[in-house]
């Protein structure tokens, strides 16, 4: 089964899991994935991620996700640029998240980024997605 939207993919099913009140989840293996988890780890809205090998011998990726007070600390994960419609801004335009309380994560030609980090860095890139 091909996948239109890998990245999409692994968002669902991280909301799908914290809705579930799952402590980790598991996902497909790409390195866009895993640049996008270290933006979510650094802001600090998920535990870490291990590479994991798959019951079919694919290459995985275990999301552990993180909880505060029995609340998933994710309380919205929306993908902003999609396949069939991708979303691209210069560094001034790039928006801020909730009065920047949360965090938008930005494909920058210096590599996958917050867009404070992308703000810092002055460049634009594609708007991946954005987290609250």
């Amino acid at each position: 089964m091909s996948m239109n939207d890998p990245l999409g993919d692994m968002l669902t099913r991280i909301r799908n899991a914290q809705m579930r009140g799952r402590t980790t989840v598991r996902t497909p293996a790409s390195k866009l994935r895993a640049w996008v988890l270290d933006v979510l780890a650094d802001e600090g809205y998920i535990r870490g991620y291990e590479p994991a090998t798959g019951a079919d011998g694919h290459p995985e990726l275990e999301i552990s996700l993180k909880y505060y007070e029995g609340a998933p600390v994710i309380r919205e994960l929306q993908r902003v640029s999609k396949p069939g419609r991708r979303v691209y801004m210069g560094v001034k335009s790039i928006p801020s998240v909730r009065q920047g309380l949360g965090v938008s994560i930005v494909s920058t030609p210096k590599g996958v980024m917050s867009d404070a980090a992308a703000r810092a860095a002055h460049v634009g890139g594609e708007v991946l997605c954005t987290v609250f």
